[in-house]
Formats: C-alpha cells, sequence, structure tokens
C-alpha cells in the first residue's frame, strides 16, 4: 500500500497512458530470442534457467511507454518542482500496481527558476524542448512578446536602432552580465536572452539560470548550446522571428524519492538487494536517457521480479533530485539506521543506460571506491553469460551518480551505463540537453541489453 502523501494518482495515471502515443520516429523494439546472440555482443549467451527467467520476461515495449509518459507527456522533470511531482507519482502507482509496498519520501530542496521560449510563427524545429533557465535576479513570472535582435557578444554588444520592444539575443559572459542587462533594459528590450560559449565537442552547454543580477526589470534566460544555434541559424533566413518569454519562480519545494519494497523469504532481518535509478532532470533536458533509461529499467525490473520469490528483500528506489548533487539518495541513506545499512548486500544503480550515440560502445561499471564488491562482480558474471564481456570495463574509481551516496557509507553499490569507450566521462552530445529525447538519444537494443544485464545479475545476488 502506497504512502500517497494525501495525493490520490489513480487519477493521474489513468489521464497520463492514455495520451501516450509512439511517435512515428521512435526507435524499433528490440527482437531476439533468449539464446539469440545479442546485437553487438562478441560472444554467444550461456544462460541458465533462472537467466532466462528474467530476459524472457522482459519487455523494452512495456519501458518505452513508462518513457513516453516520462520524457514527453511530463517533459523536464526539475527536482521539486510540479513536475517531478508528476512523474513520482506515476513511478509509484506502477509499483503499486506490481504489489509491492511503495512510499514516497520527501525532502526540501531549493528553489527553481525556470523558462519557456514560444515560437509565435512556427519557424523554430519543434522536435527538441525549448525550456530554458531563467535568472532569480530577473523579471520573475510574467510573460512578454518581440521580435529578436542579435546584438552580438555582450562584451560589446551592437546595438541596432529598433531595440526598443524586442527581445535580445547576446553571448553570455558572466562578468558583462549586470552591464549588459542594465544596458538592455535601458534601451527598451523586454527580455534578454543569454547565450553560452560552445564546449567542445562531445560535449554541449545545458540551459543554465544565470546569475549576478539583483531586481532587473526585465527578463533574463539561459538558453543551452543547441538551442542558441537553433535561434541563430533561424535569424539567418527569416526578416523577422518573434517570440514569447515566460518565467517562473518555483519556491518553497519538495522533492521526492519513490522507494518500493517486497519481503523476501528470509524476512525482516533479511538481507536488501536494490536496484535503483534518478527520475529527476536538468533544466532544459527531457531527461530520456539522463535518466529516464535508468528509470524504465528499474520500473520494468520491479515488474518482472514481482512474479519472483527471492530469498533477499527486494528494494526498488528512483531516487529525486540527483541533478542537485545526489540530494535524493543521500537523504536516503541518511535515514537508514545502521542495522538497515548492514543488511544491504548489493545497490545497483543505473544512470544512462540506453543511448543510441554510436562511439558510446563500452557499458562501464563504475564505483566510488574503484573498488569491486558484490554490484559490481554480479555485472561482470552476467556479462560473461550474456556475451557482452569484452565490452564491459571496470570496476572504474568514479562517483557523480547514486552509488556514491551508498558507497560513502561502507554499502556494497555500483553505477553502469552505456558510454564512449575513451572513458567514462566520454558522454553522448544530447547529455543535460534539449535533444535528450527518445527519438534522438535512446537506443532500445542497448536499454534491453542493460535490463538484461542487471535484471540477471540482481537475480542471482538476490536468489542467494
Amino acid at each position: 500500500m502506497t504512502d500517497t502523501s494525501g495525493v490520490s494518482r489513480r487519477g493521474l495515471l489513468g489521464a497520463a497512458v492514455a495520451g501516450v502515443t509512439v511517435a512515428a520516429a521512435a526507435p524499433a523494439l528490440p527482437a531476439w530470442a533468449a539464446d539469440d546472440q545479442r546485437p553487438g555482443a562478441p560472444n554467444s549467451p550461456k544462460l541458465d534457467k533462472y537467466d532466462r527467467q528474467i530476459v524472457s520476461a522482459l519487455s523494452s515495449e512495456r519501458a518505452l511507454r513508462h518513457l513516453q509518459v516520462l520524457s514527453q507527456d511530463i517533459g523536464p522533470r526539475i527536482g521539486g518542482t510540479r513536475s517531478e511531482k508528476r512523474a513520482a507519482d506515476y513511478i509509484a502507482d506502477q509499483l503499486d500496481r506490481y504489489g509491492y509496498r511503495t512510499r514516497l519520501e520527501p525532502f526540501t530542496v531549493a528553489d527553481k527558476f525556470t523558462a519557456e521560449i514560444e515560437d509565435v510563427r512556427g519557424i523554430l524545429p519543434n522536435d527538441l524542448c525549448w525550456q530554458a533557465g531563467a535568472a532569480p535576479g530577473g523579471k520573475l513570472d510574467v510573460t512578454v512578446q518581440g521580435p529578436v535582435r542579435d546584438v552580438g557578444p555582450a562584451t560589446a554588444p551592437v546595438w541596432p536602432a529598433d531595440v526598443a520592444g524586442a527581445i535580445v539575443i547576446a553571448d553570455d559572459t558572466a562578468a558583462a552580465r549586470p552591464a549588459f542587462v542594465a544596458e538592455a533594459a535601458a534601451k527598451g528590450a523586454v527580455a534578454v536572452i543569454l547565450l553560452p560559449a560552445d564546449l567542445v565537442f562531445p560535449r554541449r552547454a545545458s540551459a543554465f539560470q544565470p546569475g549576478g543580477l539583483t531586481d532587473a526589470p526585465i527578463p533574463v534566460i539561459g538558453v543551452a548550446q543547441v538551442q542558441k544555434r537553433l535561434l541563430r541559424e533561424a535569424l539567418a533566413v527569416v526578416n523577422s522571428l518573434p517570440l514569447k518569454v515566460s518565467t517562473k519562480a518555483h519556491r518553497g519545494l519538495t522533492s521526492n524519492n519513490v522507494i518500493a519494497e517486497r519481503k523476501g523469504r528470509s524476512g525482516s532481518n533479511g538481507p536488501i538487494v536494490m536496484v535503483s535509478g534518478h527520475y529527476d532532470s536538468v533544466i532544459g533536458a527531457p531527461g530520456a536517457n539522463d535518466d529516464g533509461s535508468g528509470t524504465v529499467l528499474t520500473m520494468e525490473l520491479a515488474r518482472v521480479f514481482s512474479r519472483l520469490n527471492t530469498n533477499a528483500t527486494l528494494r526498488f528506489a528512483l531516487w529525486g533530485s540527483e541533478e542537485q548533487g545526489l540530494i535524493g539518495s543521500r537523504y536516503h541513506v541518511a535515514q537508514l539506521p545502521q542495522d538497515q545499512r548492514d543488511r544491504y548486500k548489493a545497490v545497483f544503480q543505473n544512470d544512462m543506460v540506453a543511448t543510441s550515440w554510436d562511439p558510446a560502445v563500452t557499458y562501464w561499471i563504475l564505483s566510488f571506491t574503484g573498488l569491486a564488491n558484490t554490484a559490481t562482480d554480479a555485472v561482470r558474471a552476467s556479462g560473461q553469460r550474456l556475451g557482452y564481456d569484452p565490452q564491459i570495463v571496470g570496476p572504474v574509481l568514479r562517483g557523480a551518480s547514486d552509488h556514491q551516496s551508498f558507497q560513502e557509507v561502507g554499502i556494497a553499490s555500483a553505477n553502469f551505463s552505456w558510454r564512449g569507450e575513451i572513458s567514462p566521462a566520454h558522454l553522448e552530445p544530447p547529455y543535460h540537453s534539449p535533444e535528450d529525447t527518445i527519438e534522438k538519444n535512446v537506443s532500445l537494443e542497448r536499454l534491453q541489453v542493460s535490463m538484461e544485464l542487471i535484471g540477471t545479475a540482481a537475480y542471482r545476488v538476490a536468489r542467494s
């Protein structure tokens, strides 16, 4: 029975699912039998009967439907905002339906400031997100409209005669920001859109909340690198680009972890095995791969495991506000008494497990300590049985995801992710970008392999 915190999720679930349609450009669903060699796998699988129980039950189609709700219907899920809560309610409702004892674990988080860009004439591409960050020190909770005027670098702007009533765009420099915004407002601009510096490929700059301003009289927003490129490309081919810009302050925020549990044969004092991901995303990113993919992996494994008997108690966790510094998982670990910490056999954290970026051919096992543990060993063994062992690297020393919260207190945990073979830092271009969508950044084949690796590994640990 779910702790609903006074909120009914049943109506939300029905409305969300009813509105889901598979986009025409959605990636193809994988189709292989349990003992088939997987795409890209160097070796044929050698599965035991327990592995076949997992892989034959997994459905990437079900996972895709969840991912559509999260990244398309809900979109960016910023920690503590209404969109993140919608996602938490949807996830918890699904886990309820699978028969788990599910609860929301609330905790407070910092205020957020967002903006939305609306293309009045339909000139800009609509296949990506047009959310951006808003300056806390700019005008908030307002909507303005005007034609776009590009004035170049904020350090040396070239002002046209018709700035009054316009939305000004400029290449951002933090040091020049206060004076530039003040000058734009004085000339009658109705808003300022600040453009980030381009990062070195494959990195692309994310949307941002411009700081350093105090009581600016107009909205000031920070867009992502891809939005910057598209705005300037549009201005190069049209005489007028009218936009509507809205800003919103989200204050007094509460984020939530979603925790689902089913006791194993060993009872209330027996071992615990956890599978987890984070369901929030950054401003301006629909978060299809980061970390909608890890979220739906966790949800689909919860469905499959709901029909299996295990010795260990199973916990499935989706963390809120990971993107602001592992806030949700650290809060959860801090609430765990030592006798519960001692019961954990392994935590399998999944973060960015489905990118379609071609160079992401390595499945990385990431450990905050850099050392092997029960979770890393189990996934390595599953990789061997599934034929993927040569593509699996690690454990490698790296934190920066929710496995760190558990390893900091001595709980065996690791993070699992498809990334470029150069290093774990070699992430796909849509990372933290408006282009982190199903169509642009998700491979259902990689998602299926990830589900098989974690599912077979977690089942082996939970049975023992």
